[in-house]
């Protein structure tokens, strides 16, 4: 019976609420896929990408320490299999080339590794043009450390070049507010660049997800534009923009939001926007539940200008809010219908029906 209890809980009603964080981190977790493992050790750039920085320097040191290593343990071999620990490297055997001049112990195997892959300059110890098998390996070493270096100095170049890092510079509002704007019901959001640079091709979308009694997530695409503009991309985002969705008979939050006790579901809100300077794409998302979404609420205001008469924007207000009355909401833009009088087909008044009465 537990067992039957667990399985049919709502997904989105558990101890993680959300799928999508305030912060935009996905909570979504993969469980019992066959070859998981394998298929994320293949992806080591992606794995170089998504790690914190505590750990990329971590790998970064600890890569060249095992280079270094792994080759003082092949030069080691190698002067222990030429006969060179035990000898006088001093006044070495006429008979016997000595392959690297001074290593007679592992300690002087790792400093010469050292020495060999920061291209420090050699000092007494360095290798013979007479020994093949040093030549070889030193090759080896070089073309090998060449190739370490270039990629991990790669994957800091690119880590610290994300698009994720502008995006971060991106914040939502940290509600939603339900507010009537002509007489109708806009559900809003705001959302603010809080450096001084710009961006461009700013592109909202959203998916509001719902669980369904058979277990499956239905996913629907809200609508949001931004005041009237029609291009579905805001061209310049370098002050607080404001999205607005009509709430009409034909959406999906209409029924959601007009209850009571809300249905649980989660607005997901994603926004992409074009860098200035450098051309790339970044994407920042966040989520809203039912009690993050206040009804007859609107927004303070944040737009002012100074004492030059330049616009400033107050960032204290970004997420406050305002009530309002039901009453005072619906009557500030009341719907108004034409109507006119004619007699024997010829005009003679018009006047308009309103929601608050007759007007002149």
């Amino acid at each position: 019976e537990s067992n039957n209890t667990k399985s049919s809980a709502p997904l989105l009603t558990q101890r993680y609420l959300r799928l999508v964080t305030k912060d935009g981190h996905s909570t979504f977790q993969m469980a019992g896929a066959q070859g998981r493992g394998v298929a994320y050790l293949r992806d080591v750039w992606g794995i170089l990408m998504d790690m914190r920085w505590r750990w990329m320097m971590l790998v970064f040191s600890a890569s060249f320490v095992i280079h270094w290593l792994v080759f003082a343990v092949l030069w080691y071999l190698l002067a222990e299999m030429n006969g060179d620990l035990e000898l006088d490297h001093d006044a070495p055997p006429d008979n016997h080339t000595i392959c690297v001049k001074y290593i007679t112990s592992f300690t002087a195997a790792f400093s010469f590794s050292l020495e060999t892959q920061l291209t420090i300059g050699y000092g007494t110890m360095f290798p013979s043009g007479d020994c093949p098998s040093a030549i070889a390996l030193l090759a080896i070493q070089m073309v090998l450390g060449l190739m370490l270096e270039a990629f991990l100095t790669g994957a800091f170049v690119a880590k610290i070049a994300r698009p994720k890092n502008r995006a971060l510079s991106i914040r939502f509002s940290r509600s939603a507010v339900v507010t009537h704007s002509e007489g109708k019901p806009h559900l809003m959001f705001q959302v603010a660049n809080t450096r001084s640079s710009p961006l461009t091709s700013v592109q909202i979308s959203a998916i509001l997800y719902q669980e369904q009694e058979s277990g499956q997530l239905h996913q629907t695409s809200i609508d949001f534009h931004l005041d009237s503009i029609t291009a579905d991309k805001c061209p310049f985002f370098i002050f607080p923009l404001t999205y607005y969705h009509s709430i009409t008979a034909s959406s999906p939050l209409a029924a959601l939001l007009q209850r009571e006790a809300p249905h649980h579901f989660e607005l997901v809100v994603f926004l992409s926007a074009v860098q200035e300077g450098t051309g790339e794409t970044c994407q920042r998302r966040t989520s809203y539940l039912p009690s993050e979404i206040l009804v007859y609420h609107r927004f303070a205001s944040l737009l002012a200008r100074n004492a030059k008469g330049e616009y400033q924007t107050k960032m204290e207000n970004f997420d406050k809010t305002i009530p309002e009355l039901p009453a005072a909401a619906d009557s500030k833009s009341p719907k108004r219908t034409d109507k006119e009088i004619r007699i024997n087909g010829q005009h003679i008044d018009s006047f308009q029906l309103c929601e608050t009465g007759l007007t002149e």
